[in-house]
């Protein structure tokens, strides 16, 4: 479990092929930034861009995961070298800052907008179909790793359109300050929707 509160901005240094085959998944070695990595063990879990990974080997100053071909086709941003957001597993000792996440991404969403208002970022993005009902307003919503409120829901016919209000801080420290409209972005519900629609989908 995670709280979708980034503690470092770390980056892809390298990846490299797990096999010759075409679905084979790949070895992404990560330079860690400020995530301290002195009390990481091999097997611990650590979010990239909100997709929870397990170290398979580290550094003093970074770490390796691998990724299969199935989780690389459905995220975002860990299939080139570059920055990512970056936050240990929780522990029952942690503030939950942000809200519970469980670092599995439900969709991948698309930036509309993103631009300034006031003080302020406006993201607006698009998401997919079957997670349009999962979005409600000052509802929780994970997006490359960030916990983040709903500010406005819209409805389409091919999903929805949500926006969240960024406060500077928040565009400092994460990867967000790279958005554009276009770039594809991990998406993870509320888990207390998720509970919602099963009671509510069962029948007495």
């Amino acid at each position: 479990m995670f709280t979708g509160i980034v503690a470092a901005v770390g980056k892809i240094s390298s990846i490299t092929p797990l096999g010759n085959q075409p679905d084979a998944g790949v070895r992404l070695t990560v330079d860690a930034g400020g995530l301290p990595m002195a009390d990481v063990a091999l097997g611990d879990s650590i979010a990239l861009n909100g997709a929870c990974m397990t170290v398979v080997s580290k550094t003093d100053n970074g770490f390796a995961v691998d990724v299969s071909r199935e989780s690389l086709n459905r995220t975002a941003g860990l299939d080139a070298i570059g920055e990512v957001n970056l936050e240990k597993a929780l522990t029952l000792a942690d503030r939950l800052g942000g809200h519970l996440v469980s670092g599995h991404v439900d969709g991948l969403g698309t930036v509309l907008r993103f631009q300034p208002v006031g003080e302020s970022m406006e993201l607006v993005v698009d998401a997919p179909k079957d997670m349009a009902k999962y979005l409600a307003y000052k509802g929780s919503v994970v997006v490359n790793g960030v916990s983040l409120t709903v500010n406005q829901v819209r409805d389409t016919e091919k999903g929805c359109e949500f926006s969240i209000n960024l406060i500077p801080h928040t565009v400092q420290v994460t990867t967000l300050k790279h958005l554009q409209p276009g770039t594809r972005v991990n998406l993870e519900i509320d888990l207390i929707a998720r509970y919602v629609e099963r009671m509510l989908s069962l029948k007495e």
